[in-house]
This record gives structure tokens, C-alpha cells and sequence, in this order.
């Protein structure tokens, strides 16, 4: 699977022996992208490629996704506040303390959302892409196909068992241009197993939605702490054909960020930035590299 990224991947122990892979390349301010479920860093290769010749780009394997190790849950407890460790530990271990872009997508922004809220003082700009930072819109339904996944034996069949979410995510992700075959193959390659995809089904099972979840009350305080990046330039990229971050998560982002600069694609799907790469890469690009 290395061979699918453009840029060379390194490892670093997180614990008890886990090793998360992660792209690092470039120098200067770093860009920190964080991917989300059931994707990995790939969807990220040719924005990190466009930026590294100005910036220091890091694009992790949340553990159990891509080429990161994938552990049972005796070794790794696969929740909300232990993805935002493994970053801080990550970029503590890269020696990153400031000027921090994020570029954050699905899951990935509520993991990128908690880090920026818990310090605030070393994000300098954000990149979001149909996610949440905040709990589920009382104007929005869970999915079925999502409420099946977390809530049921048949949900676990499906995604452990016949990889349903990582190819279904894969089949649907793009509107505008839907993946060929081979590019599908990228996506689902590194959950070739009941036991590679373990971290597909945990990220289900860990939606938040009420407070008997584990990262509901994390959820809440990301929530309650959104003023403080007030101040942090935004930039907000949306497909709006995604069946589950659509026009009500949009509409909050818009309501709590209303100095963000909105972009949005009337035919974009949940891979936005795959979707429409022609005309995002350079969006994205000249709003980071802007002083």
C-alpha cells in the first residue's frame, strides 16, 4: 500500500509498542490534515504534495486506520479523546508547538476541533470539509445506515465482515466524479480484514449522541469552547450531496463561524476534496499561504 502515497511515511511509537504512520514532508509553518472514517491519509496525497514546497505538511493514520497498526481493544481504546492524545503526542514528538494549520475532514474534525480548542493559542488557520464540532443538529437524523452500524450485530457483520462502510463510503463519496474502480481499491485497501477493521466500526460506535456515549461530554465542551478561535481565519469547503454532513451540520458552521469563507459545491459529495480536486487543491492552498 506505500506505494499508492506520493510521499515517503515514518512511524512513531505512540504506546505499549502501537505505531502510528504518518507523511512529513516540507518545511516551514506545519499543516496538520487530519483524515476521518473509514478513510486514511491517502485522501490527503495530492494537498499535501501542492503544499509541501512552502509549508511542513503532517497527515497521520489515526491507529487502526491506513498503514497505522490496527490493535484490539485489550491494547488501544479506540475513542474520541485518545485520537486527540495520539496527535498531541505526535506533533509534541515532531517538535510542532505553534502557527498550526489544520485541515480537518469527517472525524477528523472533531478530533482536530477538540486539539484547536484545548489550545487554542497554537492554531494559526482551519480547513474544514463536511464534518461536525459540535453534536449531532436536533434539525438532523442519524442515517439508517449509520444507526444500523452502531447500534446492531448486523452492523458489525456488515462492516468487520463484508467491509460495507469502507466500500459504500468509496461507491457514494463522490458525485461530481465518481471514483474508478482502482481508485475505490485505494480506499478500502488498508480494511482487508475482520480484524483491520476494527477502527471502521469503533469510529461508528463512538458517534455522540447522548451522554451515556464515552465522547459526548468531550463533544460538549469542543461546543462550548468554539469562541475561543473566534479569532482563527477559517475556511470552509463543503460537498453538499453528502447524506450525512449536509446542509444542517453546513448551517451550523456557518451561525458559529460567520467570518468563515464559505465554499460549496451543489454537486459535491462526502470526498469533497477527492470529488473536486481541480478546484479545491488551489482554494485550499492560496487560503493557507495567504498572510
Amino acid at each position: 500500500m506505500k506505494r499508492l502515497l506520493p510521499l515517503r511515511g515514518k512511524y512513531i511509537e505512540i504506546k505499549h509498542g502501537i505505531k502510528l504512520h504518518y507523511l512529513d514532508a516540507g518545511s516551514g509553518d506545519p499543516v496538520v490534515m487530519l483524515h476521518g472514517n473509514p478513510s486514511w491519509c491517502f485522501y490527503y496525497r495530492n494537498l499535501a504534495v501542492a503544499m509541501s514546497p512552502t509549508h511542513r505538511v503532517i497527515v497521520p493514520d489515526h491507529i487502526g486506520c491506513g498503514l497505522s497498526d490496527k490493535p484490539d481493544d485489550s491494547a488501544y481504546t479506540y475513542t474520541l479523546d485518545q485520537r486527540v492524545s495520539d496527535l498531541e503526542n505526535l506533533l509534541e514528538s515532531l517538535g510542532v508547538e505553534d502557527n498550526i494549520t489544520l485541515v480537518v475532514h469527517d472525524w477528523g474534525g472533531m478530533i482536530g476541533m477538540r486539539f484547536a480548542t484545548l489550545h487554542p493559542h497554537r492554531i494559526k488557520k482551519i480547513v474544514v470539509m463536511n464534518t461536525a464540532a459540535f453534536p449531532l443538529p436536533q434539525s438532523k437524523k442519524l442515517p439508517f445506515a449509520l444507526k444500523l452500524g452502531r447500534e446492531s450485530r448486523i452492523g458489525t457483520l456488515l462492516i468487520r465482515g463484508f467491509n460495507a462502510f469502507a466500500s459504500g463510503a468509496a461507491w457514494i463519496g463522490c458525485k461530481e466524479n465518481p471514483m474508478p474502480k482502482a481508485l475505490r481499491h485505494c480506499y478500502t485497501a488498508p480494511y482487508n480484514s475482520w480484524r483491520n477493521r476494527i477502527a471502521t466500526l469503533r469510529f461508528v460506535q463512538d458517534i455522540p449522541l447522548t451522554s451515556a456515549d464515552r465522547a459526548y461530554q468531550s463533544v460538549i465542551e469542543v461546543e462550548a469552547k468554539l469562541p475561543a478561535l473566534e479569532h482563527v481565519p477559517i475556511m470552509v469547503c463543503w460537498g453538499e450531496q453528502d447524506f450525512v454532513f449536509d446542509h444542517h451540520f453546513l448551517q451550523q458552521w456557518r451561525t458559529r463561524f460567520p467570518h468563515a469563507r464559505v465554499h460549496t459545491w451543489a454537486r459535491g459529495g462526502h470526498y469533497i476534496l477527492e470529488d473536486v480536486a481541480e478546484e479545491i487543491i488551489p482554494l485550499i492552498c492560496d487560503f493557507i499561504r495567504e498572510t
